[in-house]
């Protein structure tokens, strides 16, 4: 899956600061709105209140609501909800700014996601966001009012910390204006997990492109304008 080449044109001609709208009635998108305290490098945290950890987010395993994530910490086949940061130098690394979301499914049939109620800002058509997986991960999906959403890979990047990660897109186009749960789903498999930050709305269409050179020549640009995007967010 490519992006298209009329999103190539936009983003470069354009800059992607004039075509992205707000978060809408959403917050807390890129996750920088944690209230939480420092864990020395090289420790491990411990369990946190979501409210603090991800204001604005709900947190489910198994489907059960949950009150509690980690900080600065991961399970070893548990299923779990792990926010990243702030100091925090191992792997999986922060995708960006200071904390990321790291879901983790565990061994047995329990899913793990989070989920937000919103009305997705009009005129939007893509939503946007950072994601990373083992390459023999289980798909993990995306829904908006109960709707799944098809995703686009736009492009593969890197933290500067080192962590790759991917760039993703999905036409929302048709639920511009309506409110509705976002939710982000990843499913049970054996040390599955799903890394995740910066979402955000776009104008701009993504769509599949067939041919392979789609994103020859001008990943580049779309990285640096994507990334000045994020960096005004902030």
């Amino acid at each position: 899956m490519k992006i298209s080449g009329s999103i190539v044109a936009l983003f470069i001609c354009m800059g992607c600061l004039d075509c992205l709208h707000g978060q809408g009635t959403f917050q807390n998108l890129d996750f920088e709105s944690a209230m939480l305290s420092s864990v020395p490098p090289g420790e491990f945290g411990g369990y946190v209140s979501i409210s603090t950890a991800l204001p604005g987010w709900t947190g489910y395993l198994g489907g059960v609501q949950t009150t509690l994530v980690l900080q600065n910490d991961y399970t070893l086949g548990a299923p779990s909800i792990n926010v990243l940061g702030p100091q925090w130098n191992e792997n999986p690394g922060i995708i960006d700014g200071n904390y990321s979301v790291y879901l983790q499914p565990g061994d047995n049939a329990t899913i793990a996601s989070i989920a937000q109620s919103g009305t997705i800002p009009d005129g939007t058509k893509t939503l946007l966001f950072d994601a990373s997986q083992l390459p023999d991960a289980t798909p993990f999906s995306v829904t908006f009012a109960g709707d799944s959403l098809s995703l686009v890979l736009l492009f593969t990047s890197q933290s500067p910390s080192g962590q790759p990660y991917d760039v993703y897109g999905a036409n929302v186009s048709s639920f511009a204006g309506q409110t509705g749960q976002l939710e982000f789903t990843v499913y049970p498999k054996s040390y599955n997990s799903l890394l995740l930050d910066d979402i955000s709305f776009s104008s701009i269409t993504v769509t599949p492109e067939p041919d392979p050179l789609a994103l020859m020549g001008v990943g580049a640009a779309l990285l640096a304008a994507y990334r000045r995007l994020m960096e005004n967010r902030k």
